[in-house]
């Protein structure tokens, strides 16, 4: 992860140098209540609504095997993370020969017998990617071994209902021609391979409010998207690696949306990560003694609001305009309109948002968690 956040830094010179500012509902407040979080939208196009969030409970997720071994009251932190509906991330540590047979175990221990059950999953396949996709294109080899585990990747998902976030930070991307590299048609290949899947919905990670940034941000994520399976995806996905606020990234799906609508490419929706978003700040303004894709878990729930530690947002959830997420009227407006899910794929739980487990740092996530009640903890 070290090695896409450099890139990503870099890449926020095509879209210019001056970065978002906060709006005033950007710091989410508190829930106004502690019922359990709804699993429904009022939004009859949301393919996500009227499925009940699987839960994964094995060892593929780095929190499953600290949370039984945990006892007494870090147990019950542990368990707030642990038993959270959230997507977990495949890649290339998975070879091609395997990756049919992870799947296929994910899906089936995320539905535990409920073929209903949303199943949340990421594909991080992409190779070069990170820092090396600013040096080189993928090689015709590369881009078959690509291809070969996307096929089987869906084929394990078969018939199952799933939410599917394509390539976190896609706007890396760009460090190619989107309309000649072999990096962009992969990913549009991707889309239009797991979209063609009865229950699965495709969502394009973008990045997020704060990236790309600038008066040509959008402008910079249509560049991208228009070569990259748009037209197939069910829509995009926001915030994987950073820590934005929830409500600007609802405005800048809105945005995205909209361009994309301008374009007569209709019909797409967004899930925004919210697993980073307790405590909201810009990427570029981090201080501290690592780089921002590790930055410290506040130590309190009142954390200083310029002090660039983590807090867990907003639980995953369809009920995206529930007046508990403390957001304003304008903002759920715009959340029922173009949002479909908050989903847990961002990882601040882990060293670098990577590997390993980090104890420590979960368990002040999960203590200065102002949503505990409401998602039932």
């Amino acid at each position: 992860m070290r090695a896409l956040v450099a890139a990503g830094v870099a890449l926020t010179a095509l879209a210019g140098a001056s970065a978002v500012s906060a709006t005033t509902d950007a710091a989410v407040g508190a829930p106004a209540t502690s019922a359990p979080a709804a699993r429904a939208s009022t939004n009859g196009d949301n393919p996500l609504a009227g499925h009940p969030m699987g839960v994964y409970k094995g060892l593929a997720d780095q929190a499953w095997a600290p949370y039984l071994r945990a006892k007494g009251e870090q147990k019950r932190m542990l368990g707030r993370i642990a038993l959270t509906p959230k997507s977990k991330w495949f890649g290339a540590w998975i070879p091609n020969n395997q990756i049919r047979a992870k799947v296929s175990d994910y899906v089936a221990n995320s539905q535990a017998g409920n073929p209903e059950k949303l199943v949340s999953m990421t594909f991080f396949r992409m190779v070069p990617w990170e820092a090396a996709v600013k040096k080189r294109d993928a090689t015709p080899q590369e881009a078959a071994s690509y291809r070969d585990w996307i096929d089987k990747a869906a084929a394990a998902i078969g018939n199952a209902h799933v939410a599917l976030v394509l390539q976190p930070d896609g706007p890396l991307a760009l460090y190619q021609d989107p309309a000649t590299s072999r990096v962009s048609s992969l990913i549009e290949y991707s889309a239009e391979k797991l979209s063609a899947l009865p229950n699965t919905s495709v969502y394009i990670e973008i990045g997020a409010s704060d990236w790309p940034y600038g008066r040509d941000g959008v402008k910079n994520v249509m560049k991208f998207l228009m070569h990259s399976g748009i037209k197939d995806a069910r829509g995009i996905a926001l915030n994987g690696t950073h820590f934005t606020a929830t409500p600007l990234d609802i405005q800048r799906s809105a945005d995205v949306i909209e361009a994309l609508r301008a374009r007569g490419i209709t019909g797409k929706g967004a899930i925004i990560n919210t697993a980073n978003s307790g405590h909201p700040w810009i990427f570029g303004d981090y201080v501290g003694p690592n780089i921002a894709d590790d930055a410290p878990a506040c130590a309190r729930a009142s954390a200083p609001t310029s002090k660039t530690c983590v807090m867990l947002g907003v639980p995953p959830t369809t009920d995206v305009a529930n007046p508990r997420w403390g957001m304003t009227a304008s903002t759920r407006a715009l959340a029922e309109k173009y949002v479909d899910a908050y989903i847990w794929f961002g990882r601040p739980w882990l060293n670098y948002q990577a590997d390993p487990f980090d104890r420590k740092q979960a368990l002040r996530l999960a203590r200065t968690w102002q949503y505990a009640d409401a998602a039932g903890f």
